[in-house]
């Protein structure tokens, strides 16, 4: 029962990684919407796939080493290491599935957790940049129509 035991647990690390997919693209959406006042809520259930993934990790680390144990695999085996010492027939095939579809949901969680600590950084860096700038006079010119600031950023229209 072993290599059942342990395809059903592969199985639940499969849809947590979907769910972590899903939750980090919740996250993108929000964040491309602006609507910044909801990022902590992501970012909480975020962390709580990731508590639960943790937890499917060392339940399948104990599963993995009953069916290595049983298959004569060396302890301490990978998934990668068991499908190659796996009995001729479903197993192999089974594992190895098991094996490309975890790497694949792997890349693309690494992918979105990527593009979404560019955007957030991008968000951090607008607000610290706002915070600096409170105090002063964010307008180009004053109200007698002196110039506010000598610093200020300008946008010039080229094609004129």
């Amino acid at each position: 029962m072993g290599a059942n035991e342990l395809s059903i647990q592969l199985w639940r690390e499969r849809e947590l990684l979907e769910m972590l997919l899903f939750k980090l693209d919740e996250q993108q959406l929000l964040l491309a919407a602006g609507r910044s006042q909801w990022i902590q809520f992501a970012a909480r259930e975020i962390d709580q796939v990731l508590d639960r993934l943790r937890g499917a990790g060392l339940a399948r680390t104990v599963e993995v080493a009953a069916v290595a144990e049983e298959w004569g695999a060396p302890e301490g085996a990978t998934i990668r290491e068991l499908v190659a010492h796996a009995p001729e027939g479903a197993w192999q095939e089974v594992f190895a599935d098991h094996m490309r579809a975890l790497t694949k949901l792997a890349a693309e969680v690494e992918q979105l957790r990527d593009a979404n600590t560019e955007q957030l950084s991008g968000v951090l860096r607008a607000t610290q940049e706002t915070l600096a700038a409170l105090g002063h006079e964010t307008g180009e010119y004053t109200t007698n129509g002196d110039r506010a600031r000598d610093d200020a950023a300008r946008i010039i229209d080229t094609e004129m």
